[in-house]
């Protein structure tokens, strides 16, 4: 009987459904979901998080699926969208990650493109230097992301799209 609302987001807001009751609701929220394709492919989730900000007075409990993996230009914007909503709301950050973007497999010389910006790169996979410098960059990255989660409050839990999701979710919700 809790009221439910989404926000589509890409590098901007590209849809809102303001939280509502109901069966017909969740089941058009899920329509929503399935079918959705994002105008632009980059990511600035600041934005989203304004509009909630604003949209919603009332305090609420907001999940955030994203990677959370925003320009780095964009990183103060984020702070201060965290910093706005985390004290006006509940924020729940659910990081989603595919393994295979932690370490490159060993598979000689590739192309590889940004999905946001499209710059793309060729990269020898088969040096074991760039393999680990690769790794690392993206621990440091990774820990960036759970160092400001946690520095604004904010439980999270990390879902890998090769791992079993229910039981992150319902480690996160044993420790809320």
């Amino acid at each position: 009987n809790d009221k439910v609302g989404c926000i589509f987001f890409s590098d901007k807001v590209e849809k809102f459904i303001p939280p509502k009751k109901g069966r017909s609701h969740i089941l058009m929220i899920i329509r929503e979901l399935v079918g959705f394709r994002p105008q632009s492919q980059g990511t600035r989730l600041s934005e989203p998080l304004r509009m909630l900000t604003n949209v919603n007075k009332k305090r609420c409990t907001t999940f955030i699926l994203s990677d959370f993996l925003d320009p780095a230009q964009d990183r103060a914007a984020l702070e201060d969208a965290l910093k706005i909503a985390g004290s006006k709301h509940d924020l729940v950050g659910i990081r989603v990650c595919d393994p295979r973007e932690a370490e490159l497999p060993d598979v000689g010389i590739v192309e590889l493109q940004d999905a946001e910006s499209g710059r793309k790169v060729w990269a020898d996979t088969s040096s074991r230097a760039m393999r680990d410098h690769y790794a690392a960059a993206w621990r440091t990255r990774s820990e960036a992301i759970d160092a400001l989660l946690r520095h604004h409050r904010i439980d999270s839990a990390t879902i890998t799209t090769d791992g079993d999701y229910v039981a992150e979710l319902l480690k996160l919700f044993r420790q809320r």
